[in-house]
């Protein structure tokens, strides 16, 4: 088990031992908060929750998100419109302190971080139930500072590899990272894809080989087949979002529940993962 500068596990760190006791991979859902609106994204995440997510990334809706494909950009241009704030993304949380039991991951940008500053961000954060940050567009070189007091405030700190990055740089990222390393499958942004890039499976074990700390594979994740390919390479941890949030806009579009429709769709990939 990987533990804090404290000693003690994180809920994060927790969760993936306790996987890995179970040899079972974990699946990540991804959904963007207030997209169409934070009751949706309450009612969902409690969805996601009973239908065999183990951990949750959710994203704070973002202006300028570089790291997000059109289905992900569309979601946080909805709720933007609909007036979702970063403030209100944690009152939401707050308010499922007590009814959500499995580690949620904020999934945010430098600009809204630096625009709170990181030390109130973080206590906001871990205050409102949050397990940990991922902040794509941070440097490396950046990250030691956010991570020291992302930790203080007993959060973990993930940080991205792709398939560009140096082996040297790839091991520098992955010694830092905190809860899990997130491995990038494609080069680019995110999305739905038919195959995942070949270079996805040596890069699992070139990890794993660096270092313990778990490797989830995200980016092009989508659906039960991809998922239970990331298992058999070895990962970790499977991260499913565009696929997703599409298959919630398109309940929303239909009419539907977001909530059941985010439900029967984590369910699906929780099947396909276990099989």
């Amino acid at each position: 088990m990987i533990a804090t500068t404290t000693g003690t596990a994180t809920a994060i760190q927790s969760r993936f031992e306790a996987l890995r006791q179970q040899q079972r991979c974990a699946l990540m859902p991804f959904l963007m908060a207030g997209d169409p609106d934070l009751a949706a994204t309450r009612d969902a995440l409690l969805a996601l929750q009973a239908n065999g997510a183990d951990l949750i990334e959710l994203g704070i809706p973002y202006s300028d998100p570089l790291a997000d494909g059109p289905v992900i950009q569309a979601a946080a241009s909805r709720a933007l419109a609909a007036g979702t704030t970063p403030g209100q993304v944690l009152e939401m949380l707050t308010s499922l302190k007590e009814e959500l039991a499995i580690p949620l991951v904020l999934f945010t940008y430098t600009n809204p971080l630096l625009n709170r500053g990181m030390e109130p961000f973080c206590a906001a954060a871990a205050a409102a139930g949050a397990a940990g940050l991922v902040v794509p567009d941070l440097p490396l070189e950046e990250a030691e500072k956010l991570s020291t007091i992302a930790s203080s405030h007993g959060l973990d700190l993930v940080l991205l590899v792709a398939p560009t990055t140096p082996p040297e740089r790839m091991v520098r990222i992955h010694a830092t990272s905190r809860g899990f390393t997130y491995l990038v499958s494609v080069t680019g942004v995110t999305g739905v894809r038919t195959a995942l890039g070949s270079r996805v499976e040596p890069l699992v074990q070139q990890l794993k080989a660096a270092g313990p700390t778990p490797v989830a594979v995200g980016f092009g994740i989508s659906g039960p087949e991809q998922a239970r390919q990331v298992r058999q390479w070895g990962a970790d941890g499977a991260i499913v979002g565009s696929a997703l949030v599409r298959a919630m806009a398109e309940a929303q579009d239909s009419g539907e529940s977001v909530a059941e429709a985010a439900g029967r769709f984590c369910a699906q990939l929780r099947a396909g993962l276990d099989a």
